[in-house]
């Protein structure tokens, strides 16, 4: 079993930035193996895909209305994934969750995606 545990989330103003975390832990668990996904769902609307990082070589994904603005990395050493977002608009406000897919291949797809985090709410606004 795999838990994820999101840390990071806030308020902040539009224009302003943040940093989530995703903390990776589970027995035998080596997040290089695993595809690592991004995604926010807000009020009334459907979870969306925001970014990933796959296995290995560590391909990157970006949904176009994050691109340029939020950037997704990887550190094997601490089992973590970090999702930088810049630039921050009031649309971006949601919660956000990272999901870990096993078979470590890139996808953006929520049923690609076996594990997943509690969330962390961010809200921008002035």
């Amino acid at each position: 079993q795999v838990q994820l545990v999101e840390s990071g989330g806030g308020l902040v103003q539009p224009g302003g930035s943040l940093r989530l975390s995703c903390a990776a832990s589970g027995s035998g668990f080596n997040l290089d193996f695993y595809t690592i996904g991004w995604f926010r769902q807000a009020p009334g609307k459907e979870r969306e895909g925001v970014s990933y990082i796959s296995s290995g070589k560590g391909s990157t994904y970006y949904a176009d209305s994050v691109k340029g603005r939020f950037t997704i990395s990887r550190d094997n050493a601490k089992n973590t994934v970090y999702l930088q977002m810049n630039s921050l608009k009031p649309e971006d406000t949601a919660v956000y969750y990272c999901a870990a897919d096993r078979t470590g291949r890139g996808s953006i797809d929520v049923r690609s995606y076996d594990y997943w985090g509690q969330g962390a709410q961010i809200t921008v606004s002035s």
